[in-house]
């Protein structure tokens, strides 16, 4: 399926998916795919389905429609576009084909299958591969063998900056492949800004004992393999006819400088600069100057250039994409807690008028009334609070000797007048034989209260609606377990991976999808877990598991947890 992921603009963080073989983009809400930029005609563009795939159509849009920078009337999209409108700019994607299923034209053989005949005659640590092309057979001939230096440092310089996300990190890194691989005295990496001037992002010396020693670098070179794609060697500005007698390329004595392209998917990001101050030396009067830098040079730097765009690229995506979904994220976030505190506000105000209401009217029924539906809009304000701190702290549990049956019970009796007010039966059966174990009560309270509200909710409206809260010890493996069961509507199998996901609630305007995500995070945070089965219609049962040590048993109190195998 293909899609588009918005990395910059208004709807930074959105991603479109494209079902149909016709989608419309632009700033009216008819729109399939509707973008908030004032920058966009209400129907701008068009993605056309065709045998080959997605074709973008401009329609007409006041302010164009650009693809990888290029302005485009119509052109093919293949994976990695980028797709401008206005100031909106969006990665297109295409995913893998559901049709082509090669999972059943493969077949894994167990060891003691008759059809499986192989036998590992050789083998290598995945760390020995580039020896193999660090010290190649003496008997291999010389041009095998630069070959086999070149192809060493491009494996060198993939396995080094394939993995880099920081920009900060990657660009010295690649000038570090430089020195290493030609031999350097200078180096540098200019980057191309919004405005396309080169701006200097990186610079480095072989010997840097004067601090104030300056990398000039001519323009005329950097222009020249901008323009034109096309890395450069050159020993003598005057003799390269590709340069007018006017422009200087080298200066201050150097003699010899290389500069290649930093080439992306589609454009030019910036140059890989490097020289030598080494004075050049004269063999003989046949043989003319002895020069540093070869065409060897210049093309194993012509493909660190290309692999070290690609890898520059990738780093600025990633930081786009970490930015969109942070900003994605926050979005989401503040869209569903306005949406459950503008919920809880309007039951505040309707309380408030009762109250009103039974003030002007010396009616008390009318005050206690209104006053009853305040009380349960301050406790869902609370609960939604404490939630929220909950689930955004990392903390270590307060831990002290309790009685799990005590906290739980105390849970239960809490929710015996919602249960009665919801027309569910609340069922508590503690464990016996329970020892002081080390909890932390608030926690463990809180873990069990969202999950007893949810209980009752999805029992609510069910004949003999019921809940059962139990307990169990288990000595022989320390473990302390509560049972949550009701014979509610139940979760449906495609709801039931997402329950813990933050936000996801199967209760409509009545959860804040907090509740559970914060259960789980203070069951963790005690080296627990909780485990859930639930068949839909029927009900479902959620496990809380504890591995503690309790207080009788042998061996320090400061150990209190033990993780679960």
């Amino acid at each position: 399926m293909a899609s588009l992921f918005v990395i910059r603009g208004a709807d930074q963080g959105k991603r479109f998916e494209v079902r149909d073989k016709n989608v419309a983009l632009g700033r009216d809400g008819s729109n399939p795919i509707r973008l908030h930029d004032n920058e966009i005609s209400r129907r701008h563009a068009e993605l056309r389905h065709t045998p080959q795939g997605y074709r973008l159509i401009d329609l007409g849009s006041a302010n164009g429609t650009f693809v990888n920078g290029n302005p485009i009337d119509q052109a093919p999209l293949r994976s990695g576009d980028q797709v401008q409108v206005g100031q909106t700019v969006m990665l297109y994607s295409e995913g893998v084909a559901a049709e082509r299923d090669v999972t059943r034209r493969v077949d894994l053989l167990t060891s003691v299958g008759r059809d499986d005949r192989s036998a590992i005659v050789r083998s290598i640590p995945v760390g020995q591969g580039p020896k193999v092309l660090e010290s190649p057979n003496e008997s291999a001939g010389e041009w095998l063998k630069v070959r086999l230096a070149n192809l060493a440092v491009m494996y060198q310089a993939t396995q080094a900056i394939s993995h880099i996300v920081d920009p900060d990190e990657l660009l010295p890194r690649v000038l570090q492949l430089v020195f290493e691989s030609i031999g350097a005295d200078r180096g540098a990496i200019l980057l191309l800004d919004d405005e396309g001037t080169f701006t200097p992002k990186a610079v480095r010396w072989r010997n840097t004992e004067d601090p104030d020693d300056r990398l000039q670098i001519s323009q005329t070179i950097v222009e020249y393999v901008r323009e034109q794609g096309q890395g450069v060697i050159t020993a003598d500005a005057p003799a390269d006819k590709r340069f007018g007698p006017a422009e200087s390329i080298l200066g201050s004595g150097i003699r010899e400088a290389i500069c290649v392209p930093l080439q992306g998917r589609h454009t030019v990001l910036g140059v890989l600069y490097a020289d030598t101050l080494t004075p050049q030396t004269i063999d003989d009067e046949c043989s003319g100057p002895k020069r540093r830098f070869t065409p060897e040079h210049l093309t194993l730097m012509v493909a660190i250039g290309h692999q070290s765009g690609l890898a520059i690229e990738n780093t600025r995506l990633y930081q786009e994409k970490v930015q969109a979904e942070r900003l994605a994220a926050i979005g989401q976030t503040i869209a569903t807690l306005s949406h459950h505190i503008k919920n809880i506000l309007q039951g505040i105000r309707g309380g408030s008028y009762l109250i009103d209401m039974g003030l002007n009217q010396r009616d008390e029924a009318i005050v206690r009334r209104g006053w009853t539906i305040v009380e349960k809009n301050q406790a869902k304000i609370y609960n939604l609070v404490m939630d929220m701190l909950s689930f955004s702290k990392d903390r270590e549990p307060a831990l002290e000797e309790c009685d799990l049956n005590q906290i739980v019970g105390d849970v239960v009796e809490l929710m015996q007048s919602r249960a009665v007010e919801l027309g569910v039966e609340l069922l508590w059966r503690p464990g016996l034989g329970f020892p002081e174990v080390l909890l932390d009560p608030e926690g463990i309270h809180r873990a069990v209260l969202n999950i007893v509200t949810n209980a009752l909710d999805a029992a609510e409206d069910r004949e003999n609606a019921r809940v059962e809260v139990a307990t169990e010890w288990d000595q022989p493996k320390a473990i302390a377990r509560i049972s949550i069961q009701d014979n509610g509507i139940g979760i449906a199998p495609g709801d039931l991976k997402a329950i813990f996901q933050v936000f996801e609630s199967t209760k409509g305007g009545r959860g804040t999808g907090l509740g559970l995500p914060v259960s789980r995070k203070i069951i963790r945070e005690h080296s627990g877990d909780v485990h859930v089965t639930s068949l839909q219609g029927k009900g479902s049962r959620f496990l809380i598991e504890l591995p503690m040590r309790a207080r009788d048993e042998k061996g320090p109190m400061d150990d209190g947890l033990q993780t679960m195998s």
